[in-house]
């Protein structure tokens, strides 16, 4: 699939207007360009994820393609109770590897980070939190990637019914707070894990 100015010399629409973009999907779109965008092509629509690039005109007057993929923002929860963090262990088909992760998951359209977080950890633990509060919002690896992630920490846990969705094939687990760190760095691991506790205990609440 591609969407293209009609004009390369003229700046690219605003991706809001492309296709692929007014869907009614939840995006995370860029700001505005301080280096003129040339022309803006959009090369995969998975539904889950848009891949293409933007031509860019850099300060020196030449013209590069950046390549990049844009995700739907995620939400990423470090839940807490009674001296304990609530992890989900996850088979991971794209690094063919079991991890304990933070549980996580997409940001629905009109939701916030914690309305997000709050839904996915009852969906994916069977826990609903009292309390959430946003700990960081940031932008992923932003070499490649088009993706937001809010990090959220709930607390107050009560036991609720499990939804999973059809393509989630994980448990939850149980780990003391003093020790959460360590097994997030115990390899195999990821990112938002790591990064979700080391706010967390920056802030205190670990």
């Amino acid at each position: 699939m591609t969407d293209k100015k009609s004009d390369p010399d003229e700046p690219a629409a605003d991706l809001r207007d492309l296709p692929a973009f007014s869907d009614g999907r939840n995006h995370s779109l860029p700001g505005e360009p301080e280096w003129p965008v040339r022309d803006v092509v959009v090369e995969y629509d998975e539904g889950w994820f848009v891949g293409g690039y933007d031509r860019v005109e850099q300060p020196d007057g030449t013209e590069k393609k950046y390549y990049w993929a844009e995700l739907s923002p995620a939400t990423v929860i470090v839940a807490v109770a009674d001296g304990q963090v609530l992890f989900v262990e996850q088979y991971r088909p794209t690094v063919r590897n079991t991890q304990l992760e933070l549980p996580a998951g997409i940001v629905e359209s009109g939701e916030s980070y914690t309305e997000a977080g709050a839904r996915e950890l009852a969906e994916e633990t069977g826990f609903e939190p009292s309390s959430t509060s946003l700990l960081q919002e940031v932008w992923c690896s932003t070499g490649v990637l088009r993706h937001e992630r809010g990090y959220v920490f709930a607390e107050g846990l009560e036991p609720v019914d499990v939804d999973h969705d059809s393509n989630e094939f994980l448990a939850p687990r149980a780990v003391p707070v003093d020790e959460a760190l360590e097994v997030a760095r115990s390899p195999p691991t990821n990112d938002a894990t790591l990064e979700g506790l080391l706010l967390a205990e920056r802030e205190g609440l670990l």
